[in-house]
């Protein structure tokens, strides 16, 4: 594409929808899966899928243009390195983020003219409520929500924990947890911390096989509650993890107060987001700060809009520190 005349290079990219969608199909009937046990026939395929063999083969010829699954002799698709991932419960599984662009967020994205227009979410024009009220009344999307992020963010854990120095902290929470890997993953790495996992109560029900099957169920103690309303006492620092990053200044003012009025003398801030850098250089987070406007209705922001938001709570930014991948550990202190 880089060697590609101007006209040619936006082409592609208008019409990059017609890929992640196509991704997308392939996702939702699970043909991954289906061809995990070696080459199967595209009959053979249509009749595991409940599809018709014509379209479907249709959908994997251009997948297969594109890496994504290999078509071999009589109409036999085979896996690639592009399309494991596509399978659930592999390392690295992105069938859960696919589902999920594809489907409520493709959505929304088709309604970018009205946030635009209006800086409203989109997704709540389409749907009639913000996300995470659809997503708690609808398990079965919060499923793939949860699973979605773990295949988003997974990769971030370990990137944090290389990147931070938790090892001063006896106790650490970590506020909108979700299913609990990043806090996992911490406590794996410190056998002396202990932890708090808290979330909405349907979030933190959720958790607890997560929590269990990674091992750290009896240092983690799960709380159920409401941000907005308050925040657990008792710990040496406060982790948010891609949180403050949904909401808009108001709303991420108010979570930080309460953080603000649970810490004890001498406890920190962690927020772990992207940052925003100056410039026009290629970044992830300018295109996440776009989700944000559609789906809940947050932002991405700059290091300097950062100082300020916390001066506004009553803390001080101390450092960022960044890791291998686009987000930072954004560090504060109580004023």
């Amino acid at each position: 594409m880089d060697n590609a005349a101007p006209h040619q290079q936006l082409d592609q990219m208008i019409t990059g929808y017609w890929v992640s969608q196509a991704i997308y199909a392939a996702a939702k009937f699970d043909v991954a899966e289906h061809l995990s046990d070696g080459p199967r026939s595209i009959d053979d395929l249509a009749a595991a899928t409940l599809t018709n063999p014509d379209a479907l083969y249709r959908l994997l010829r251009a997948l297969a243009s594109i890496g994504i699954f290999a078509e071999g002799q009589s109409r036999q698709f085979s896996l690639t390195p592009l399309a494991e991932p596509l399978r659930s419960g592999v390392p690295g599984s992105k069938r859960a983020m696919a589902l999920m662009a594809g489907d409520e967020q493709f959505r929304a994205w088709t309604e970018i003219e009205y946030s635009i227009r209006t800086g409203n979410m989109a997704f709540e024009k389409v749907y009639g409520k913000p996300i995470f009220e659809y997503l708690g009344e609808h398990p079965e999307k919060a499923q793939i929500f949860d699973a979605a992020m773990t295949g988003i963010h997974g990769r971030e854990s370990d990137a944090i924990t290389a990147a931070y120095d938790f090892s001063e902290f006896g106790v650490l929470a970590d506020l909108g947890g979700g299913n609990g890997t990043l806090i996992s993953s911490v406590l794996q790495e410190h056998p002396s911390m202990r932890g708090m996992l808290f979330d909405l109560p349907h979030v933190v029900e959720r958790a607890h096989a997560n929590v269990e099957a990674l091992g750290v169920k009896d240092r983690c103690e799960l709380i159920g509650g409401n941000f907005f309303e308050s925040v657990p006492e008792g710990a040496d620092a406060y982790m948010m993890r891609h949180i403050i990053h949904d909401w808009d200044d108001e709303k991420s003012l108010s979570i930080l107060h309460n953080c603000h009025q649970a810490l004890a003398t001498g406890a920190k801030l962690l927020v772990v987001e992207s940052v925003i850098p100056e410039g026009n250089e290629p970044f992830g987070g300018k295109f996440l700060d776009l989700v944000m406007l559609l789906i809940p209705g947050g932002k991405e922001r700059t290091e300097q809009e950062y100082r300020e938001l916390f001066s506004q709570a009553g803390f001080e930014l101390t450092r960022v520190v960044p890791t291998s991948t686009e987000v930072s550990v954004i560090e504060a202190v109580a004023l």
